[in-house]
């Protein structure tokens, strides 16, 4: 395989990834592209960390597709408006392990998947399915585990209203250690204007600087 066509396979796994993000969004009915947003976000800790263009996009991929295993919960389960009974909770679940299933099955987004397989742990070993902890999560999934939560709690749910940039952060330094690995809280007050920014439009457009240097690399990203 020349490399013309490693690159059209490449866009091709890419492009199959964002639709089936988007399908997820539409069933769910998530109007605010929660899963681009988190992938966008998700970016700014990683450049903290790595420049290594496979690793980003490998965690970009995983951040978007991280619920894509709920398309197999059934929309009694997953678009019910109250609370979830203990066999509902029990089917939901399951879905870090039927999205793993969907996307190991993409080549070259292995790591992609192993942080959709991990991305209900917590730093403590206290999550689903695998009761993993500290390093034994990986980098990405660390990551977006800080970036998920700081976006639940900065959207509106049916149940209640958006928290501040301010009250979310509070709560994320508090669970520092436990829900989340230390080192992507510090990242994330290192990047606090950057996030702020982009938590408080949305993502509608944003450019966000790199941390390997002194020079602004202006990546757009298009985060409806």
């Amino acid at each position: 395989m020349n490399a013309e066509e490693s690159k059209v396979i490449e866009q091709a796994d890419a492009a199959f990834a964002e639709a089936l993000a988007e399908a997820l969004d539409i069933r769910e009915h998530e109007t605010g592209s929660h899963s681009k947003r988190v992938a966008c976000h998700t970016q700014v800790l990683a450049r903290r960390f790595t420049d290594d263009p496979h690793q980003l996009k490998q965690i970009y991929w995983g951040a978007l597709l991280h619920d894509v295993g709920k398309i197999g919960v059934a929309d009694a389960i997953l678009l019910k408006q109250g609370a979830l009974n203990e066999a509902e909770w029990a089917e939901m679940r399951t879905h870090p392990e039927k999205g793993y299933r969907i996307v190991s099955q993409i080549p070259g987004m292995e790591q992609a998947a192993e942080i959709i397989m991990s991305h209900e742990e917590r730093y403590d070993g206290t999550g689903y399915p695998r009761g993993l902890k500290g390093e034994q999560l990986t980098l990405g999934t660390r990551l977006f585990a800080l970036i998920d939560t700081l976006d639940a709690m900065t959207s509106d749910r049916s149940y209640r209203r958006a928290l501040s940039f301010d009250q979310a952060k509070a709560e994320i330094i508090k669970m520092s250690g436990t829900q989340f690995d230390p080192l992507a809280v510090e990242a994330f007050l290192a990047e606090e204007t950057t996030l702020r920014e982009m938590v408080e439009a949305k993502c509608l457009l944003a450019t966000i600087p790199s941390s390997k240097s002194n020079n602004m690399k202006g990546i757009d990203y298009d985060c409806h």
